[in-house]
């Protein structure tokens, strides 16, 4: 009988998982406080994603680029858009911008982008093309089994105390 209810909960957790990646596939990303565009950024002006997420290489969160950063090309560049002057407006009242979180994980999960920049893992590996996204969503969520696939396939650790500590 217990066998029946380990199958039983393991098969709700995957109609679950494929569930969350359908919806999370046709669902828009959420809306932000500027329309930011990773297409013309990243895609058209193929600007790295570590220029803006400059945390990446060095913190457990790829983090959010200033204002200070953004107006750094801004204050010429596109200065009479109106998502842009949004942004010169967070500038003059020295306001930073608070950005809707796109991308998470449980609490108990333990990550960095570090090593995973170091071993040359593409930002898209996990968060999608993000370069053709005119608003930003979560392509496939996160879960453990997408993450234990690619660290076999590159046979990096898979000891629990890798991600969960």
């Amino acid at each position: 009988m217990k066998k029946w209810g380990i199958w039983i909960g393991l098969a709700v957790l995957l109609a679950a998982g494929v569930l969350s990646l359908t919806l999370s596939r046709k669902q828009p990303g959420p809306v932000q406080p500027i329309a930011f565009s990773h297409k013309i950024h990243a895609g058209d002006y193929k600007i790295n994603c570590q220029y803006c997420h400059s945390y990446a290489r060095r913190a457990g969160v790829a983090g959010i680029p200033t204002v200070q950063r953004c107006m750094g090309c801004h204050k010429i560049t596109a200065a009479d858009k109106p998502e842009v002057k949004k942004l010169q407006n967070y500038w003059n009242q020295k306001q930073s911008i608070r950005w809707v979180q796109v991308t998470s994980l449980p609490d108990y999960v333990y990550f960095e982008h570090a090593p995973h920049i170091r071993s040359k893992v593409q930002c898209q590996t996990c968060h999608g093309p993000v370069e053709t996204m005119e608003q930003t969503k979560e392509i496939s969520p996160l879960i453990m089994s997408r993450c234990l696939a690619c660290h076999r396939s590159e046979k990096a650790s898979i000891d629990c105390v890798t991600c969960h500590r």
